[in-house]
């Protein structure tokens, strides 16, 4: 799984699974723009990964939600480097999870607004800096969420902007196949990660059903979360050539979380 010659943009690559994977694709050779919204935890990002004196980084500020932002942000790859090769669209947020009743249109919106429409612009600016290539791989972080699992009453608008992004990927899959792009999903389960921080949970646990697991929500682990490192192999595999045919597939990576609790 070689990327040497080969230049990616992970969305949300400040920490989390954006971080880990940022710095599996570098360790692989690639050159790595880093972005997200705060300067401070992506130039942290860059340094480690600078460090490890495989591949190189840069870190870019943006928000995905903004189209000029995502233009500028790729103006500033080529600028740097000419080209594109993987893009890894990786940022979100939880958002408000909340009753349906008590979840308002500007706490739906912001939730589709930056996991959905953020996908859109992230890959929709991506496309001409890829054909120009030949060919690529796309990668889009969706979730366990709105794809298998149902159980967490509350989470609407993330499960329906995880679910939409599942479709987004199949369609452009399909749409790009020609022009020897892949775009690909990863549905991640509970991994340990400061996504939560983006969370606002309101009477949640009163809307949610009442379940429990005795022996712990992740069967394979005995309840214990995965690891960002582990996304970060997967996002690597997908990346590479490793994968060359695979396209419009999701990828769930959950410890079988979601079989348990779909």
């Amino acid at each position: 799984m070689n990327l040497e010659g080969k230049v990616a943009l992970v969305t949300g690559g400040g920490s989390g699974i954006g971080k880990a994977s940022a710095i599996k694709l570098a360790q692989a050779g690639a050159k790595v723009a880093v972005l997200g919204r705060s300067e401070d935890e992506l130039q942290q990002a860059v340094d480690e990964i600078n460090q490890l004196g495989a591949g190189e980084a840069i870190s870019v500020v943006g928000d995905i939600s903004i189209p000029q932002k995502m233009i500028d942000a790729y103006e500033r790859i080529i600028q740097e480097w000419g080209q594109l090769d993987i893009v890894f669209a990786n940022a979100g947020i939880n958002g408000v999870w909340a009753p349906l009743d008590e979840l308002s249109p500007e706490e739906w919106n912001t939730t589709i607004n930056i996991n959905l429409t953020g996908t859109f612009l992230t890959v929709k600016y991506a496309v001409p800096y890829l054909k120009k290539r030949g060919g690529g791989s796309i990668i889009i972080t969706s979730s366990v969420n709105g794809t298998r699992m149902f159980s967490n009453t509350g989470a609407t608008a993330y499960a329906c902007s995880k679910a939409g992004q599942v479709a987004f990927a199949k369609m452009t899959a399909l749409e790009l196949a020609k022009h020897h792009i892949r775009v690909n999903v990863i549905c991640p389960g509970a991994i340990e990660s400061n996504i939560d921080e983006n969370s606002d949970k309101q009477d949640f646990d009163e809307a949610n059903e009442p379940v429990e697991f005795p022996e712990g929500k992740i069967p394979l682990t005995d309840g214990a979360p995965g690891k960002a490192e582990q996304v970060g192999d997967l996002v690597l595999f997908l990346a590479s050539d490793a994968s060359s045919h695979i396209t419009g597939t999701p990828i769930w990576i959950d410890g079988a979380q979601s079989l348990l609790q779909g």
